[in-house]
């Protein structure tokens, strides 16, 4: 079984107007990693992931996940 770690990277930095290559350079590391990580093809360290959102400034939890985010939008996320 593998282990996925979902994430939310490409979306806050759509929202902020940040390139892979800028994140990867304010956090030292490649720009491919960027990638790896946005499509989850690499799981980061916790130390890579702590990095992350203090970048962002907000929570671990908020970026990272081992399941999968609801959709924007999704009726589930709805309050009555």
């Amino acid at each position: 079984m593998s282990e996925v770690v979902y994430n939310r990277i490409a979306m806050l930095r759509a929202e902020r107007g940040i390139s892979r290559r800028e994140l990867a350079d304010a956090l030292g590391v490649h720009y491919q990693t960027i990638g790896y990580l946005e499509r989850g093809e690499y799981s980061p360290s916790l130390y890579l992931a702590l990095r992350i959102a203090g970048f962002f400034e907000v929570t671990v939890e908020i970026i990272f996940s081992t399941a999968p985010f609801p959709r924007i939008g999704d009726s589930s996320e709805r309050s009555a």
